[in-house]
């Protein structure tokens, strides 16, 4: 195989999962980067980076490291040998390994971790439960503003007045018939700030004034959960079984909702990898499927009459590595060797 430049991988698995789409309090991307140039030649996927991951990693004489959870969250005020992630940077730049991770960037995807774990449920159709937005329109401003002046005495005056204002941009000015009289139709885009300037400009000489409020479009298939339908309604108890096989766990939690048994039918299920709390809160479904959820919002699901399914954190994100191993092998062309790690494990077992 032949070596990829580090920042060549990082545009390559940027371009992949656009790191806009993941939430803002996520810490995702490029997290630590030896001195450039700096060659990959092996790349190690993880759920977890751990002490063991990192030996692993090591071990493998891996370049870089990508941890889907991101092991650098809160600021770091030094970075010694005192604690287990200060540790994971300092093993990290005395190897010359590399970590990047995507964490809720994977989520939102299409074809990424919640796509992964609804094909547990058997033949079914899809969509965000959190449409992600376009990160690029509207481009600038938050608001358009547009009215219509019938005499232009007091208008040039009026615009040159606004165009004084900061945060104004796309004003435009057409002649336009309104009921039957010629007038100038004026519009622009500003932000929240200087629409309150405007609107007092306008009101006091009572122009007719319209306000919409711009919002970027949603992304088709893109967004934080999953709300899945299946094709043909199943019981609960089979789709406990399908669950466990696609995740290959030997058991889940299950919470039956109020007045549910495990042969009742099963059509709409609501699904989020990793901690489902906020992003399945409010939605209606049959059925909820995630990682893990507080015990007071599985109390509300179940007396919404929701079943609950808890398969703990990791467990819902894990097996999406093979996967990713094989698309990712695919859009870097084949150039980087990609490894799964044998060390990764959700931290809880039965005992």
């Amino acid at each position: 195989r032949s070596l990829m430049d580090l920042r060549e991988i990082v545009s390559a698995l940027n371009n992949f999962a656009p790191l806009s789409l993941a939430e803002s309090w996520d810490n995702v991307g490029l997290l630590v980067e030896p001195s450039p140039p700096h060659a990959v030649s092996t790349l190690l996927l993880t759920n977890d980076l751990t002490e063991e991951v990192m030996e692993e990693a090591v071990q493998k004489r891996a370049e870089l490291i990508l941890s889907y959870h991101p092991p650098v969250f809160a600021p770091l005020k030094r970075v010694t040998w005192g604690s287990w992630k200060e540790r994971l940077v300092v093993r990290a730049l005395e190897h010359r390994i590399a970590i990047y991770s995507p964490h809720t960037a994977y989520d939102a995807i299409p074809q990424g971790v919640n796509n992964w774990l609804a094909k547990g449920l058997g033949p079914c159709t899809s969509v965000p439960l959190h449409p992600s937005s376009a990160p690029s329109c509207p481009a600038e401003g938050t608001h358009r503003v547009e009215f219509s002046a019938g005499n232009t005495k007091g208008l040039d005056s009026l615009i040159s007045k606004i165009k004084d204002i900061q945060g104004i941009s796309c004003l435009t000015t057409l002649p336009a018939r309104v009921e039957g009289e010629e007038q100038t139709r004026v519009s622009l885009s500003c932000s929240q700030k200087a629409l309150l300037e405007i609107v007092e400009l306008l009101s006091q000489n009572n122009y007719k004034t319209e306000i919409l409020l711009l919002q970027k479009p949603p992304l088709p298939h893109t967004g934080m959960g999953r709300l899945c339908t299946l094709h043909e309604a199943v019981s609960l108890s089979h789709i406990i079984q399908s669950t466990k096989n696609h995740l290959k766990l030997p058991h889940i939690r299950l919470a039956l909702g109020v007045g549910k048994t495990l042969e009742s039918p099963v059509k709409k299920v609501a699904l989020c990898a990793g901690s489902g709390s906020s992003v399945l809160k409010g939605m209606e479904a049959d059925l909820y499927l995630t990682g893990e959820m507080s015990h007071h919002d599985v109390l509300d699901a179940a007396a919404k009459g929701i079943s609950v399914i808890l398969c703990e954190h990791s467990n819902t994100e894990r097996g999406f590595l093979s996967e990713l191993r094989d698309v990712l092998t695919s859009h870097l062309q084949d150039k980087v060797n990609i490894i799964v790690s044998e060390k990764d494990r959700d931290p809880l077992q039965v005992a």
